[in-house]
Parts: structure tokens; C-alpha cells; sequence
């Protein structure tokens, strides 16, 4: 079909972007280079003036409206980026732009739409209600709808920043890494590349937890997944768009999926080469680049990844620093069982040996022996974790490893207390509930009703979700009913009552 990369290749070359869109810089990764032995280039969209590439796909769009259109007015329901670029393009063509946001949108992102002269409403708790409202508007005011990813001229404009990439880096040029959220910035570089430059791979990011594109391209079809991850908000998108699929089924090469600690580390290793903070979608790329590497074994490549944004709240930092040395394997998170006698502990920390301990906690617990729960830096080449544990295990401590534990990492380090002397019946549960008001009261509410609850752990990390642990006391009897009791609370949960972790510390 390759008309239809003609035709979008017309669509890109002729898009009206850089009225207010900059041409930004393909920058050299220098460090992440010489660690992987391939030349990394970032292209840096964070630079644009809404910081993110969405400026480009806004304006293209309002651009190419007829004059009749323009004065109708236009609104958009968006949370994040499209809705910045799309008040700052509205606001240089002079067009009355209405963003319909979902109440719980951080305010950085609200106060980034006012800034830029577009009228904010404030409606409903999530996207799907602020989406629902918004097409309202159109019904009732005849606005024009600008679609955040899945329009012609939206991944036109997206595409410029494929013209100025190989414009930018004219020779060798192996693979472009994108994120994918809709599919709208892919589509765009895809449909380019791929016309003129057709030996380069063009590969999709994705979070491991919203990845609709992979699962689109398995299925052969658009398909929409039961449930997204919000950690990388940018890209928390249940179906790819209908014009994107188009373009990408075709087109990409393949889709490589990252976990959230993964993101977390490639968001380090952008500040360490740039000294700037992406937001998470924005690190996808870096991410996905690291992964495809180690995969592969290649050497002497040339490897784009697009840095698409920095639109991040503040008080996420703190996640993010606390899982990129987990994610760059540069810590292990242990729990080892030692006697409880005099020198046991000294013993413990001569097996360490140099390495340096980021966290400890002990509580004791019987005269027999003590439980620690330990963070040790590693390094994923001269220091390996296995190494590590290995090591301690030859040396006769019995240890056990909860890096790649979820409840370990989000909760128990957290509260490690030790455990309750007698609670009869408990299960643990872990749960995951959106950061609404009064989402938490309704919570226990709906919980606490039927079952004592014998243990709780919240604690909020400037996400769009909450992350709760919970104990129940269930008869023996009665365990059959709680599943169904947890599916009307509506929240994703898992059952963590076996977890090695709880019933080190807590059970």
C-alpha cells in the first residue's frame, strides 16, 4: 500500500508546524553510548514550547480547518500533552478552544492549559466521562473535535519530526525508537521512514502494562485491553486508533515491552546525559533502546530513540529515583534469616563484604532467629545480584530474593514492624484503586463492612493510582465469598496471602 505512505508523505511535507513548533535537536546519549557500544541519539521533543511533540500534530491540525470550521470553535478531552498544544495552538491561530479535563488531572497540567489561553472544564472523575462530555459539546455547540492521535493531519504534523531526524542524521541510521501511547507519533515516523528510507527498523515502546499496539499487532486487529497501567501516563491508552493501526500493522517492525522500574532507570539515564527530567512516556524509547541492545548483542549501530516529553509532576520523582537503581540492577532487595545471638549480625555484614547497604530493617522477632530486610548495591556486570546471593548462601545464610517482588518493593520496606503475635485467618491482599477523592474512604468502606481488617499500608507517590496492602480476617469457612466481595469493589487486586515476603515480616 504504498499510495497511502505517498500520500502521507505529501500530508508531512506540506504540514504547517514550525509557526509554533521548533526543529529540536538530535542530541548524542554520550554516555549511555560508550556503556552500550552504540551511538545513541535522542531526539529532544521536551524542548518544544508545550514540552512535548504534541505542539506539532494540535497545530497541523487547526491549520488545515477551513476558516468556517476555525470560527466554530474546538475542544478536545485530554489530561495531558494534546491538551497544552493544542490551547498554545489555538491560541497563535485565534481559536476559542475548550479542554475538557477529568477533575483529578494534576494541576501543573490545568495551570499549562490556562497559561496558554485555552478555557479548562473540569469534568467527571476519568478520561472516559471528560471524553463523553467533550463529544457533548460538539453535539450541542458545534465545536470541531481535534482527536489526540488518530487523525490524518494530527500524525502528520507528528511526522515532521521523522523529515527533520533524517535531515539531522543523513548517514547511517539503524532503528528509531518510539512511544506509543494511540499510535499517533509511530504512524507519523513510520509512514516517512519507511517511504524513503525503508532499510531502517522502526520499533515501538511500550509499558509492559499498556501495551496496545503489540497486542493489536498479535491479534492482527485493533483489540482493547481489559485494564492499562498509569505509571507512564502519556501512553496509558487501551486501543490504538484506527487511522495509527492502519500505518503501524504494516509498517513497524516490532514492539518491545518495558517494565515500570525499566522506564524508571532510562528516565536516569536521559539526566545523566542531558541533565533534563523526562516524564516516563518519555524514557520509553530509552528503555526499549537498552533492551533491544542487550537482546540483540549489537555493537557500532546507530540508534534514535525519540524523547517525546517532560510533563511530569514533581512529587513522582520520588518513585522514580527510588526504582531506577533497581532497574538498572544496581540493587537487591533481600530478606535473609540469621541466629538471633551475639555476632550473628557482625557475621552477616563481613559476608556483605564491601558493598555498600542502602537500606535495613530488623525487628526482632524470636529467640531463634531474626528476619532482616536488606537493600545491597550490586552492579549488573562486575557485581552481579546472583553473585550476591549466591555468596551468602555458601556462606550458610538461608536468603531470599525480592527484587523483582512487587509487595516487597511498594509496601513491606515500607513497614516492616514485624510480625503480630496471633492474628487467626488473615489474608493479605494487594491492591491498585485510582487517586480520586474519597476513593480511599469508599475503599475501606466496602471492605471493612464484612471482614476485620487486621493490617493496612497506603502511601501515596504523586501517581493517578493508589497502592494499598490490606490483612482480612476471613474464616476458614467464608474464604470462597471474598473474591467475589473484592470484584464489586472494582479495583484491580492480587492475593498476596502466600507471598514469601509477607510471611517473613508481617504473617
Amino acid at each position: 500500500m504504498p499510495a497511502m505512505l505517498e500520500q502521507y508523505v505529501k500530508k508531512i511535507l506540506t504540514s504547517r508546524v514550525y509557526d509554533v513548533a521548533v526543529e529540536t535537536p538530535l542530541q548524542a546519549a554520550n554516555q549511555l553510548s560508550e556503556r552500550l557500544g552504540n551511538q545513541i541519539l535522542l531526539k529532544r521533543e521536551d524542548l518544544q514550547p508545550v514540552y512535548s511533540f504534541k505542539i506539532r500534530g494540535a497545530y497541523n491540525k487547526l491549520a488545515q480547518l477551513t476558516a468556517e470550521e476555525q470560527a466554530r470553535g474546538v475542544v478536545t478531552a485530554s489530561a495531558g500533552n494534546h491538551a497544552q498544544g493544542l490551547a498554545l495552538a489555538a491560541k497563535v491561530l485565534g481559536v476559542k478552544a475548550t479542554i475538557v479535563m477529568p477533575k483529578t488531572t494534576p494541576e501543573i497540567k490545568v495551570q499549562g492549559v490556562r497559561s496558554r489561553g485555552g478555557k479548562v472544564v473540569l469534568h467527571g472523575d476519568s478520561f472516559p466521562e471528560a471524553l463523553a462530555y467533550s463529544l457533548k459539546l460538539v453535539d450541542e455547540k458545534g465545536y470541531i473535535y481535534i482527536h489526540p492521535y488518530d487523525d490524518p493531519h494530527t500524525i502528520a504534523g507528528q511526522g515532521t519530526i521523522a523529515m527533520e531526524t533524517l535531515r539531522q542524521q543523513p548517514g547511517q541510521l539503524d532503528a528509531i525508537f518510539v512511544p506509543v501511547g494511540g499510535g499517533g507519533l509511530i504512524a507519523g515516523i513510520a509512514a516517512y521512514v519507511k517511504y524513503l528510507r525503508p532499510d531502517i527498523k522502526i520499533i515501538g515502546v511500550e509499558p509492559d502494562d499498556s501495551n496496545c499496539l503489540q497486542a493489536a499487532m498479535a491479534a492482527g486487529e485493533r483489540v482493547v485491553l481489559p485494564q492499562v497501567g498509569l505509571f507512564a501516563d502519556g501512553v496509558a491508552v487501551a486501543q490504538i486508533g484506527q487511522h495509527t493501526f492502519d500505518v503501524c500493522k504494516d509498517y513497524v517492525d516490532e514492539v518491545i515491552t518495558v517494565s515500570t522500574d525499566e522506564i524508571c532507570a532510562a528516565i536516569k539515564d536521559i539526566y545523566d546525559d542531558t541533565r533534563s527530567i523526562t516524564e516516563p512516556a518519555g524514557a520509553l524509547s530509552v528503555a526499549g533502546i537498552k533492551k533491544y541492545v542487550e537482546r540483540e548483542g549489537c555493537s557500532g549501530q546507530v540508534l534514535v530513540g525519540i524523547d517525546s516529553g517532560a510533563n511530569v509532576n514533581f512529587d513522582r520523582l520520588r518513585h522514580v529515583a527510588e526504582r531506577a537503581e533497581l532497574g538498572e540492577k544496581r540493587e537487591a532487595i533481600i530478606a535473609v534469616t540469621i541466629p538471633e545471638q551475639p555476632g550473628s549480625f557482625k557475621a552477616f555484614c563481613e559476608a556483605i563484604g564491601k558493598r555498600q547497604i542502602t537500606e535495613f530493617n530488623y525487628r526482632y522477632h524470636e529467640d531463634k532467629e531474626a528476619h532482616i530486610f536488606v537493600g545491597v548495591q550490586t552492579h549488573p556486570e562486575s557485581d552481579p545480584r546472583a553473585a550476591l546471593v549466591q555468596g551468602l548462601r555458601e556462606q550458610g545464610f538461608p536468603v531470599l530474593d525480592l527484587t523483582d517482588n512487587e509487595l516487597a518493593k511498594l509496601h513491606i520496606r515500607h513497614m516492616v514492624g514485624g510480625h503480630a503475635a496471633a492474628v487467626p485467618d488473615e489474608c493479605v491482599y494487594r491492591f491498585e484503586f485510582p487517586e480520586l477523592p474519597g476513593a480511599l474512604f469508599n475503599f475501606l468502606q466496602k471492605l471493612g463492612g464484612r471482614w476485620n481488617i487486621s493490617m493496612f499500608h497506603y502511601r501515596n507517590h504523586g501517581a493517578a493510582d493508589g497502592r494499598v496492602v490490606a490483612g482480612l480476617q476471613v474464616p476458614q469457612a467464608e474464604r470462597h465469598l471474598v473474591p467475589a466481595a473484592l470484584e464489586a469493589i472494582g479495583y484491580p487486586y492480587w492475593d498476596e496471602s502466600d507471598n514469601p515476603a509477607y510471611k517473613l515480616f508481617l504473617g
